[in-house]
């Protein structure tokens, strides 16, 4: 089967993977470190390292079918989708363990749209959904923690803490919606029962905290330009593995 789309060719890899080919490049660099090009016993990958890498980079870009991703990789559907399940983990982010004394982190629940109801539930967007609790760096931009996917219908407050992304963070101060009430993060100011405003000070405290918060909502909307989480079809592990993967692409991406 011939091949239509490869990594030898710099064109195509900004175009499927939303990565400039030096950052591909560096991409492959590590996933060779872990081992991903190692040979294994068994039938041998029909596609090098690099092309496999722009495979599970297309999937998650693209959300094209088995059916039509794999003829431009000149691979049969079963090997196409062997290749994603075995790359897939090892594109993941690694949580980030340390974090500076002035660093300020900002943390929101994401839904993801997902056909296997084994973990997905109905959700406030009325589809089958799961919930993702991402944590970015407020200065930066770049994720460092993604949490485990939760029920679409899980409350944010309870999906942090179940998610790992609670832990992950620990003592670090960060941002959060008026969605996390009680949690110790950072939310903006309500106005109690019988007030008819707010002070100025909290006013504007408000205002700048929106502000920085919004900070996430833009990582959200570049992360679902990989259009995988508009819409996942993976079973099982896939969306665990895809949420973190493209968390990785999007830090990539930023990084120039």
């Amino acid at each position: 089967m011939a091949c239509v789309i490869s990594a030898s060719e710099p064109s195509w890899i900004a175009l499927f993977s939303g990565l400039s080919p030096m950052r591909f490049g560096k991409l492959v660099t590590v996933l060779r470190r872990q081992g991903a090009g190692a040979v294994r016993k068994g039938r041998p990958w029909s596609l090098p390292l690099e092309d496999r890498a722009l495979l599970v980079a297309a999937y998650w870009r693209t959300n094209l079918t088995m059916r039509q991703l794999a003829p431009l990789f000149g691979v049969s559907k079963s090997a196409a989708d062997r290749i994603i399940d075995h790359l897939g983990p090892m594109l993941a982010l690694q949580p980030r363990k340390r974090f500076a004394k002035d660093t300020v982190l900002i943390v929101d629940g994401t839904l993801v749209p997902t056909r296997d109801h084994a973990l997905a539930e109905r959700s406030k967007n009325y589809r089958y959904s799961t919930n993702h609790q991402v944590v970015i760096d407020a200065d930066t931009r770049l994720v460092v923690v993604v949490g485990r996917p939760l029920a679409g219908n899980r409350n944010d407050c309870k999906a942090r803490e179940e998610s790992g992304a609670k832990a992950a963070v620990g003592n670090t101060v960060t941002i959060a919606d008026g969605g996390y009430p009680g949690t110790g993060l950072v939310i903006p100011h309500r106005r109690q029962r019988g007030q008819s405003e707010l002070p100025a000070w909290k006013e504007e405290h408000n205002k700048s905290h929106k502000q920085v918060r919004a900070h996430v909502e833009h990582v959200f909307a570049r992360m679902k330009t990989w259009k995988v989480l508009r819409d996942c079809r993976l079973k099982g592990d896939g969306v665990q593995h895809a949420m973190p993967g493209i968390a990785r692409m999007h830090n990539l991406t930023l990084a120039g």
